[in-house]
């Protein structure tokens, strides 16, 4: 028998290989002598540079970056094994955890760190980029990003804008001219699983302005600014970017991405797959096990769990998840290719316990799916 395991992380908890290595542990106590493939995945959030390095062999570079707020820190991207794909994750340079709740601001946030990230791959001579841009601390329609890369950014007067979204009521020309020229000899991938627009009611300040620390009237402030960005990115660079689905994205990053990286914005789901081979070590299995950190109705929507599931039900083969917490809507999933699951919380505790015992609480259920298959086995 041949077993692909293939989860996300427990957040907070364990990784993705954590969660892998203990799915296998406890297999191995009941079938010793199974073949077991582990393939830790990601769905373009927290956790993906992790899963993709694990998977490709590679390594995590650090790189001393321009923080959210401006400050200095320590941030990181991966690389491949073959050295050839740079994995970024939004969050490491600018994302909204490295804030204290009580000092985010949106309307002076940048995501130039994440520009930095971008040229220091560049310079290691890598030209495929996978970017993950979720948990973003901005609003600045990736301006940060793209001024790190050479993209000038100036006001009325010809003075280059300060960082962050509210600047951008005053921008007035867009100088592409001297973008790093690297760029166009690069294949970028975007995962981005939100369709929001770049403006409105539905877009990125006013649906995700207030979890980065906007009260109601900087919502409208920086939907203004994003207003203004988008009509000078059409008068400079004839594209067309207020209501392209993802344009939302990661405070308007996805914007930044499609209109001056031509970059395509794809499901975060789609590219890790395909990043870290899954469908190859799937189509060879007898049974695949996936998991993360909580299965619900919400899974359906592009999370790993049922993205895996979507990829062994082209083959016929069974899917079990082995999850930290069931929602009580998780049968919403059995539709989408998952055939069983279970948790792995035997009992009501604090969080501090279940993320110290979350590795063990993980092996005792893989053992006992285990056992009960080899039961089944004996009553065939």
């Amino acid at each position: 028998m041949k077993i692909v395991i293939a989860p996300d992380s427990y957040k907070e908890s364990l990784s993705a290989i954590e969660v892998a290595e203990a799915i296998e542990t406890g297999f191995r106590q009941v079938f010793p002598d199974w073949q077991y493939v582990k393939c830790p995945t990601a769905d373009g959030g927290e956790g993906s540079v992790e899963a993709l390095v694990d998977a490709s062999g590679g390594e995590r570079v650090t790189v001393n970056v321009v923080g959210p707020l401006g400050e200095q820190h320590d941030a990181f991207y991966g690389v491949s094994g073959d050295k050839r794909t740079a994995f970024i994750e939004m969050a490491a340079a600018s994302g909204i955890e490295l804030i204290p709740s009580a000092k985010r601001d949106p309307l002076v946030a940048t995501s130039y760190g994440t520009g930095q990230l971008i040229e220091h791959a560049l310079n290691q001579g890598i030209r495929h980029l996978i970017l993950c841009i979720g948990g973003s601390a901005t609003n600045d329609a990736g301006c940060g990003m793209l001024q790190a890369l050479g993209v000038s950014f100036t006001d009325a007067s010809g003075i280059e804008l300060p960082f962050g979204g509210a600047a951008l009521q005053e921008l007035a020309h867009i100088d592409v001219s001297a973008l790093d020229s690297r760029l166009k000899e690069c294949l970028i991938e975007v995962a981005c699983d939100v369709s929001n627009p770049l403006t409105g009611s539905n877009g990125a300040s006013h649906v995700y302005g207030p979890q980065k620390g906007a009260t109601v009237q900087m919502v409208e402030q920086l939907d203004a600014a994003l207003t203004r960005f988008a009509v000078i990115v059409e008068q400079d660079l004839q594209r067309k970017v207020s209501d392209i689905p993802g344009a939302g994205a990661a405070g308007g990053m996805g914007a930044a991405f499609y209109a001056f990286l031509d970059a395509e914005l794809k499901p975060g789901i789609e590219i890790m797959t395909r990043a870290v081979g899954l469908e190859e070590l799937i189509k060879e299995a007898d049974l695949v096990i996936t998991g993360e950190g909580r299965l619900d109705s919400q899974s359906v929507n592009g999370k790993v769990p049922v993205g895996v599931a979507s990829i062994a039900k082209r083959y016929d083969l069974p899917v079990i998840a082995i999850v930290g917490a069931l929602g009580d809507d998780i049968e919403a999933v059995y539709s989408h290719g998952i055939d069983a699951a279970f948790d792995s919380v035997y009992k009501v505790t604090t969080f501090e316990e279940i993320v110290a015992q979350a590795k063990f609480n993980v092996i005792r259920s893989a053992h006992n799916i285990a056992a009960a298959l080899k039961v089944g086995q004996q009553l065939c």
